[in-house]
């Protein structure tokens, strides 16, 4: 059995972990920051970190050079509807996700949306029901979205991969380039006028960059001509209430460039 020490040294580095899955360096507690522990800590983490993260075998890491078919906007849609785009995707065993998936995720909402969320991955309740966040981090989107005057029926919601990862780990960077067209194609046909990307992981991988969430939030990017806010994930946000009010600012800049590229609508 492990002595008390122990046991709290791993809730210290879960705790850690997680505030570094979000991109931060620093600790809230009570809505203060404080730095991140010591340097040594700091390492102890990172090596626990990378020990839990399943390995990816580097000959399964596609790359992603400009010439790759399917990685651009500029370029035409091959299918012509999203409709007929899930049914010839929704059986794919491009990458090791499909090995245990209950139901292919592709994604929900309006197919001429001009805003659309792309999160990371499916949890539980998505792989369970085939649509995206419709679990408890679902329920606080619809929340978000009531707060800005928008619903379920006005945008779009898709994700970087449409099988869950097992154990809600995060998605893999093979993983992600392996599904990367099929995102790529559902922006191509549903052509919105803005992006938000939801979470780190999300957010990263769409604008390639390792670059912290708290450095990449409250500001526009530019996506292939679209721009891109991105914000923390819902789920983020159940465990870490302090960021709401954050994810709120982020929230009130999107809804404002949303009526502004809507002609004040």
């Amino acid at each position: 059995m492990r002595n008390k020490s122990g046991n709290v040294y791993d809730m210290l580095c879960q705790a850690l972990c997680a505030q570094m899955d979000l991109g931060c360096n620093e600790v809230v507690l009570n809505r203060k920051a404080r730095p991140l522990a010591s340097p040594q800590l700091r390492t102890l983490v990172l090596k626990k970190k990378t020990a839990q993260q399943p390995s990816a075998q580097s000959h399964d890491i596609p790359g992603e050079p400009a010439s790759q078919t399917g990685l651009h906007l500029d370029q035409q849609p091959t299918f012509n509807s999203l409709q007929e785009h899930f049914e010839a995707i929704k059986d794919c065993t491009k990458c090791r996700l499909s090995e245990g998936r209950n139901k292919f995720v592709y994604g929900v909402g309006n197919i001429n949306a001009d805003l659309l969320f792309i999160g990371e991955g499916p949890g539980a309740e998505e792989d369970r029901l085939g649509e995206p966040f419709v679990g408890r981090a679902g329920k606080l989107l619809d929340q978000i979205l009531n707060a800005i005057d928008l619903t379920r029926d006005e945008i779009y919601i898709a994700n970087m991969v449409k099988c869950r990862p097992p154990g809600n780990r995060d998605p893999q960077p093979d993983e992600m380039a392996t599904c990367r067209p099929y995102l790529m194609e559902q922006i191509r046909l549903i052509r919105p006028k803005l992006i938000c990307g939801l979470g780190r992981i999300a957010g990263q991988a769409l604008l390639n960059t390792t670059t912290p969430l708290g450095k990449l939030r409250n500001q526009w990017h530019d996506f292939q001509g679209i721009p891109l806010l991105v914000t923390y994930h819902p789920a983020a946000l159940l465990r870490f209430p302090a960021y709401k009010r954050d994810t709120w600012e982020d929230m009130k800049k999107l809804k404002a460039r949303y009526v502004e590229l809507r002609g004040g609508k």
